[in-house]
Order: structure tokens, then C-alpha cells, then sequence
């Protein structure tokens, strides 16, 4: 599967210090009971995983991902200890080898937007949630993504990434449409709501955090390819680079970017029949 940030130990890295940053952004209000069984779909490194660990100790996960490279550094962390609930699998989303109706609730964050056809995922992962369960969905939207000082470079920098992106076949504003694909798919959607952050001198943590931790190395190992297609001159992109990096280190910087976090439900037959 093409995978636009690449499978780096800096991009390992980056993953699991956005799932630390964003933790209560993105992960407050999810929970699972004791016993549940959950399926975590695109698990990759396990950044996440560790956060639903945490949150939901007595649950059960099982937790899939195509990539064997990312997967083999998952089980690292569960060969380090506190992972006793979780089972690493390598599957395909598009073809789960679970039987139907197998688990009680399914969450899956950064993975639609990687995809050739995310609804043809999502159907599949209803096909092995129980009726009434839910699936939890997080997604960014790129076109979000605003920021000051904002310099010509900076911007065609990070609209490399987003064009690269696009080339693979994905869609990196793809949080804007989980209403209509999790409908598409046949889920019944309870809720989707956009997680914003905006950092500034006032809170330099979150913005270090967001900008050189998250951001900039999003965009650099996207650099081969936006330079082998002469996406951007290699100049640009170098000083976008630059430009991006010194929002975190000026006073005046600022930065915000939107996720959107969706809840679905898996209606029972007598719930669909008409009255």
C-alpha cells in the first residue's frame, strides 16, 4: 500500500509523539468496557494502540495493519510490557479473514485517508462489528491547515505534500467526508465533530509539538516524491521547509489545523425496516 510519509525510524517516531501530543484532542469521550472485544484497524507502530491501552485496560484488542515493518515494531512495545490484552495481526482491511459480527466496537484513525477506496474499507469493517456496535473514525483535514508567518514557500511546501498525496490515489482532506462515507457504507451516524488546535507564544509546548513534531516531518519524507515529479523546485520546498520550521521558533508564530472525529453505528435489522 503506498504510504505517502514512508515507513522511516523518524516517521515511527513522528507517529508516536503526534498519538502522545493529541492524546486529549482526539482520545477523550473513547472507552471501551471491560471485556469488550475491539478491533483497532491500521493499528501501523502502535501509537494509538498505546492510548487505547491506557484508556480501556480491561478491554480486549485486536489490532491489524497491512505493513509487517510496522507491525514488527508494534510487537516491540507489546514485548515491553502492559499490552497483555492486545493481539497484532497483519491483514487487509479490505479483505478481514474475521468472521462475521466478531467484535463489539472497531476504531480507526489516520487510516481512510491512505486508502484507494475507503468505503469499500468501511464496509468490510461493518461486516465484522455486531449490530449495535460502533466504530469510531478520526481523520485530519489538510485543507485546515493555516499558519503565521505565511510565506509563498511555506505554502507550496506543504501543498506538495497535499498534491503528492493526491497522485497516490488518497485524499488528504479526506476528514471533511466522514459523514457521507461512514453513510455510504450503511453505517447510522451519531455524531462527527471537528477537534481543532491553535498554538501560539501563549502555549509554546503545543506548538513546538504540533510544528516540529508533527507537521514538518509530515511533510519531509514526502520530499522524493514531490521532487522526482517536480511537484515543487527543489529550492522552494527547501525554504518552505525552512518558513515552516520558524513558525515554532519566532515569537509571532501561530498554528492551527482541524481533525474531524466521527461515531457510527451498526444498525440491527428491525432498527432499518420500515414502519
Amino acid at each position: 500500500m503506498a504510504y505517502v510519509h514512508g515507513y522511516s525510524e523518524r516517521e515511527t517516531q513522528r507517529l508516536y509523539e503526534q498519538a502522545e501530543i493529541l492524546e486529549g484532542i482526539l482520545h477523550t469521550g473513547t472507552e471501551f468496557p471491560a471485556g469488550a472485544k475491539v478491533l483497532e484497524a491500521g493499528c501501523g507502530v502502535g501509537g494509538q494502540t498505546r492510548l487505547l491501552v491506557k484508556r480501556s485496560p480491561d478491554a480486549v484488542f485486536t489490532c491489524i495493519d497491512i505493513s509487517e515493518k510496522s507491525l514488527a515494531t508494534a510487537k516491540k512495545l507489546k514485548e515491553q510490557g502492559g499490552f497483555e490484552n492486545v493481539t497484532f495481526q497483519q491483514q487487509d482491511i479490505h479483505k478481514l479473514s474475521f468472521s462475521d459480527e466478531a467484535f463489539d466496537y472497531i476504531f480507526i484513525c489516520f487510516v481512510l485517508e491512505h486508502l484507494d477506496d475507503p468505503v469499500a474499507a468501511l464496509t468490510e469493517l461493518k461486516r465484522v462489528l455486531k449490530p449495535g456496535g460502533t466504530i469510531t473514525v478520526i481523520e485530519g483535514d489538510h485543507g485546515s491547515c493555516f499558519w503565521y508567518p505565511e510565506t509563498p514557500e511555506s505554502v507550496v511546501a506543504w501543498n506538495g505534500l497535499i498534491t503528492a498525496q493526491r497522485a497516490q490515489g488518497h485524499d488528504p482532506n479526506i476528514g471533511r467526508r466522514l459523514t457521507p462515507l461512514l453513510t455510504e457504507a450503511g453505517f447510522d451516524v451519531q455524531s462527527c465533530k471537528p477537534a481543532w488546535l491553535y498554538a501560539d507564544r501563549l502555549s509554546p509546548d503545543l506548538r513546538d509539538g504540533m510544528v516540529s513534531h508533527i507537521i514538518v516531518p509530515m511533510v519531509q519524507p514526502a520530499e522524493k516524491q514531490i521532487l522526482a515529479e517536480n511537484l515543487v523546485p527543489k529550492d522552494v520546498y527547501q525554504q518552505g521547509i525552512a518558513d515552516l520550521s520558524r513558525v515554532d521558533q519566532i515569537d509571532e508564530g501561530t498554528f492551527f489545523y482541524t481533525w474531524f472525529k466521527a461515531v457510527a453505528k451498526k444498525t440491527c435489522q428491525l432498527e432499518t425496516q420500515p414502519a
